[in-house]
């Protein structure tokens, strides 16, 4: 939470108008998924319920769009395959600005504009990561593991229990 209350502070003062930071609870959904889904599509699923819970809060927040930090290749959840599934239907405007750089090029923007010192803070890993993730997921399987949970629901809660963080 520290982390990311510190990033979109440097984020907000280098951008024109106000940043409001939404913290929408994730915690419930991946347990779900870790008991019911099959291990391996943990990632995708997580990431594919992310991106329909930031779809959901910029409904609220009347915002067109997202943006995120994905870079291609770079996890699990971003290859190529995946990002297709993760997005699968969401009809919905995802920015991603550094998807065709590198790890270096990216640390090299982070550091320029004052995040990277807080993105390498040590933080609690993943307790949900599969040992062996699946990089190449189809729309078809997703379905099938998507059939085995409520997706609305876990999006309707996470969005009725976001709250607003402070950056003052």
């Amino acid at each position: 939470m520290e982390k990311a209350r510190d990033l979109a502070h440097i984020i907000g003062d280098s951008i024109v108008g106000n940043v409001t930071l939404y913290i929408a609870p994730h915690g419930r959904n991946q347990k779900k998924i870790s008991e019911t889904c099959r291990k391996g599509f943990q990632c995708v699923l997580c990431k594919m319920l992310m991106l329909r819970v930031a779809k959901g809060l910029c409904g609220l927040v009347d915002a067109d769009a997202i943006a995120t930090g994905e870079s291609l290749g770079q996890v699990a959840s971003q290859t190529l395959c995946n990002i297709r599934v993760e997005q699968h239907g969401l009809d919905f405007h995802v920015l991603r600005p550094l998807i065709g750089l590198d790890k270096l090029e990216i640390e090299a923007i982070a550091k320029e504009i004052g995040t990277y010192d807080i993105s390498i803070r040590t933080a609690a890993p993943c307790h949900f990561v599969p040992s062996k993730p699946v990089t190449m997921a189809r729309i078809s399987k997703i379905a099938e593991e998507c059939a085995r949970i409520d997706v609305e629901e876990m999006i309707n809660h996470a969005l009725e229990n976001k709250r607003e963080i402070p950056l003052s």
